[in-house]
């Protein structure tokens, strides 16, 4: 695609939700884009490969979650994948310093390559597993936001999400169209944790075509320091 055409494409999607653009960030994410396609060749990054796709679904998507942002938040995004929402944030609020947290090395590979290319500053690139993380003195409770797409069911993800914030923190869960049995699951967990629903917001993506919904938790106490549980544990058995 050339970069006329994803330039018009993005800012009409933008516009849809009321966010504007500069050519700089058009620039970063058309050169996002490219490494995306150049690099999933390689390497098993993500399934969505069609520049009109990764600009609704990768870019756009992520984008939304400006909107719960301050100037200058410390934010983690967990499983991060191919950086997603992490990275398009950090492109849109230059002054927010993000941490990126994935468990696959070959992506974190990736990462630094973008990050590198796109020049971004005030951005590290992690390997490893949020639960090992989350138990770690140096991030346990550092974070005023931790984002995290498309990673795990909701009773599993608070568990990753909620030892990494501070008290009147937020957790920005991703998620798709049907999100009311997995939050009714979630509920015990998310007070065990120390967390509140804040609100659910649901939103439309491509001429109101697909379906999403931003979970919002306010941490409003710390975390026992039994969670999280070992590698694998959440997954395998979520808090009930």
């Amino acid at each position: 695609m050339e970069e006329k055409e994803f330039e018009k494409i993005l800012k009409e999607e933008l516009q849809q939700i009321k966010i504007e653009i500069t050519d700089l960030q058009v620039q970063q994410f058309y050169k996002y884009m490219n490494l995306l396609i150049e690099w999933n060749n390689k390497m098993n990054l993500t399934a969505i490969t069609e520049p009109k796709e990764i600009i609704l679904k990768h870019f756009v998507d992520s984008i939304i979650a400006c909107k719960y942002l301050k100037n200058e938040s410390n934010l983690i995004d967990i499983g991060t994948g191919a950086g997603f929402p992490g990275i398009p944030l950090k492109i849109m609020k230059s002054n927010i310093h993000i941490t990126l947290l994935d468990s696959l090395n070959k992506r974190t590979i990736f990462l630094k390559e973008v990050v590198k290319e796109l020049e971004l500053k005030n951005i590290e690139v992690y390997h490893g597993r949020a639960e090992e993380f989350g138990q770690n003195i140096k991030y346990r409770e550092k974070f005023d936001v931790v984002t995290s797409r498309a990673v795990a069911n909701l009773s599993t993800l608070v568990e990753y999400m909620l030892p990494f914030i501070k008290i009147q923190g937020l957790c920005i869960c991703m998620k798709g169209s049907e999100v009311k049995e997995e939050i009714s699951n979630a509920k015990n967990a998310i007070k065990l944790l120390g967390g509140k629903i804040e609100k659910i917001d649901e939103y439309y993506l491509g001429n109101n075509e697909m379906k999403r919904n931003n979970i919002i938790i306010l941490k409003t106490s710390s975390t026992p320091n039994k969670y999280p549980r070992r590698a694998g544990i959440p997954s395998k058995e979520p808090i009930k």
